[in-house]
């Protein structure tokens, strides 16, 4: 259903009227997220996301009703107008609010599940989204997020991420030590990304049949716990004088390591 936008009090389109993603998340009604352009939005809705409204400039209308259907309203207006609603140009031409699925339990997402990434406190969420476009391209079987991790479904994040964070499952996990033994008790050997004295370096670490690589948080890596918890400490060599890599590129490379 089409609607042109000709006023912008309309309560209709309250989810998109300079709404933070931490107020979309816990504000009041249903938890959402928004999601940023068409591919976005079909990846959203072939995960089996529910759309409950569509802000749509006029040349993207078309593909907006067929990915959507007739029930779902479809809010559309010029760029400008539209901008002042939501505080930013719609640069991808669509936006679209999505009620936030149910999270699994952590065990669930290990039982079939032979690599894993565990985000531990990565505050940015364009590395959140770096590194999620990195486990669906490279491959690992699932995303555990610690609760001081930025949320995947923040608008930056499934951006950079080209909507891989709908693709690829992942949940929420516990802190450490509950973290650490959920993931031994499905079999898990924890493998810490970290420069400390004892790490081994990447081309020399053998990863076994189950293993969960931990990644730590901009700057400072991972704190003690993170690194009390671990099995393994692995880090990339690197060359002149360059301690470490950006964490979204550590990522690509370690995972890249583990493959078979």
């Amino acid at each position: 259903m089409i609607v042109e936008i000709d006023d912008l009090a309309d309560p209709r389109l309250a989810d998109f009227a300079h709404r933070t993603d931490v107020d979309l998340r816990r504000g009041a009604g249903p938890a959402l997220y928004l999601a940023e352009s068409l591919l976005v939005l079909e990846r959203a809705l072939r995960a089996g996301h529910t759309p409950r409204a569509v802000l749509s400039l006029p040349a993207s209308l078309p593909q907006v009703e067929e990915l959507v259907g007739p029930d779902v309203p479809v809010f559309s207006g010029p760029g400008e107008l539209l901008a002042g609603l939501t505080g930013y140009v719609l640069h991808r031409g669509v936006v679209a609010s999505m009620e936030r699925p149910t999270l699994a339990a952590p065990a669930e997402l290990l039982v079939d599940a032979r690599r894993v990434v565990v985000i531990d406190a990565v505050v940015d969420p364009t590395n959140v989204g770096a590194i999620f476009r990195s486990v669906a391209g490279i491959g690992a079987d699932a995303v555990l997020v610690t609760p001081t991790c930025a949320d995947p479904l923040y608008r930056r994040a499934i951006r950079v991420s080209m909507g891989t964070v709908l693709q690829v499952p992942w949940t929420r996990a516990p802190g450490w030590p509950e973290l650490a033994a959920v993931l031994h008790a499905g079999g898990f050997q924890i493998a810490a990304l970290a420069l400390t004295p004892q790490a081994v370096a990447l081309r020399e670490f053998s990863a076994p049949e189950r293993v969960a690589l931990v990644l730590g948080t901009e700057g400072e890596g991972l704190g003690p716990d993170a690194l009390g918890a671990a099995d393994v400490h692995v880090q990339i060599p690197m060359r002149h004088g360059i301690d470490s890599l950006n964490v979204a590129a550590a990522a690509a490379v370690a995972m890249w390591a583990m493959t078979e």
